[in-house]
């Protein structure tokens, strides 16, 4: 069955120039990129965006890391697009992703990991929503 996730390529991933690279990786996958943009969080985006961990230790930080520098916002369409996506992107921590995944090739610590990727259907179709319109996804 053909659905849809969401991936934000994060701060570190731009700043490295890295974004090429990825979004290769992500299309060699069999990905289709139905939406797309390059956009600046905002505090109150990333707080929003990231609301599930307001009470975590590391939320703070995390807003900080989100609104340091662009971000690439995608929407991606496959089969079993948000399980094949997880597995593509690899372990949050990426000495502990496997050999080949995105965090394991680009991100350098678990704070930094390079990309963002929805971990379930429902989560997938709140923050596409989040990032871009209806008119904007095709």
């Amino acid at each position: 069955m053909t659905n849809r996730t969401f991936t934000m390529l994060k701060p570190d991933s731009v700043e490295k120039g890295n974004v090429g690279a990825i979004l290769e990786k992500i299309n060699a996958s069999g990905f289709r990129i139905v939406a797309m943009k390059l956009t600046h969080m905002t505090r109150r985006d990333a707080e929003a965006f990231y609301a599930i961990h307001k009470e975590r230790p590391f939320f703070g930080e995390l807003v900080e890391y989100m609104t340091r520098g662009p971000v690439v916002a995608a929407i991606l369409e496959k089969d079993n697009a948000v399980e094949d996506f997880r597995a593509l992107i690899g372990a949050t921590n990426p000495a502990e992703a496997a050999e080949g995944t995105i965090r394991k090739l680009y991100a350098s610590s678990i704070g930094e990991n390079a990309v963002h990727g929805s971990d379930s259907d429902e989560n997938a179709a709140i923050e596409g929503a989040f990032h871009f319109s209806s008119r904007e996804q095709f």
